[in-house]
């Protein structure tokens, strides 16, 4: 079964939505699942220095009351996940063509998964700029991936048209909001579901499969 989870590295709804799909996926063991880490980008036109959260969020979302409602939401869904959010301690919104970036040089040593929970563990609950190149190559480098190879990557020109071409095509083909799942192209999931939720589009995806196989 193919997996594409179309996410965005700044969501922390993304970031719940992943680990309930791994919880869902850790109740069907003999699943064989291929995840294929799909960018969507939320604020494309972030500058690449990034700008203050504080005030992009109260600008995006009316004011620090309501973003205050929307953290307590996120940080009581995160905390059955076992995640620790801090937002007080993020400070940028940061660009995350890169991060993005450097999510698809981690498949060159298999090491994707990895680092995208390294990513959002940084970025959500240690305040990480991960807009930063050089905070990007330290994530990278506790992952195993080798820093000066990054480092060469990351400030090159490499991949920039793959990620937005990924971003374009993931608007044509109807998403507008992320996390979204679509299972071996034909089943479609957005938002961070339960488990239970996650787990029937799962056993439906994998009985197609098998229909399909004895056809």
């Amino acid at each position: 079964m193919r997996v594409d989870f179309i996410f965005d590295t700044v969501c922390p709804w993304c970031y719940v939505g992943k680990r309930r799909f791994q919880r869902a996926l850790a109740q069907r063991p003999g699943a064989r699942v291929q995840i294929v880490w799909r960018p969507f980008l939320l604020n494309p036109d972030i500058p690449a220095e990034g700008i203050d959260r504080k005030t992009y969020l109260d600008r995006k979302f009316g004011g620090p009351a309501r973003v205050q409602r929307i953290h307590t939401a996120v940080a009581t869904a995160g905390e059955s996940e076992g995640i620790q959010f801090a937002f007080d301690r993020i400070t940028r919104a940061p660009n995350t063509l890169n991060s993005h970036r450097m999510i698809r040089f981690a498949t060159g040593s298999g090491r994707e998964a990895e680092t995208v929970e390294a990513i959002y563990h940084a970025y959500f609950c240690e305040g990480i700029d991960i807009g930063e190149i050089s905070e990007l190559v330290a994530i990278g480098e506790k992952v195993g991936l080798v820093a000066a190879e990054l480092e060469t990557f990351l400030r090159s020109d490499t991949d920039i048209s793959s990620v937005l071409n990924e971003n374009a095509r993931a608007h044509r083909q109807g998403v507008n909001g992320v996390p979204c799942m679509i299972l071996d192209g034909l089943y479609a999931l957005a938002g961070a579901q339960e488990p239970d939720i996650l787990l029937r589009l799962i056993d439906i995806a994998r009985e197609s499969e098998a229909e399909a196989a004895l056809s």
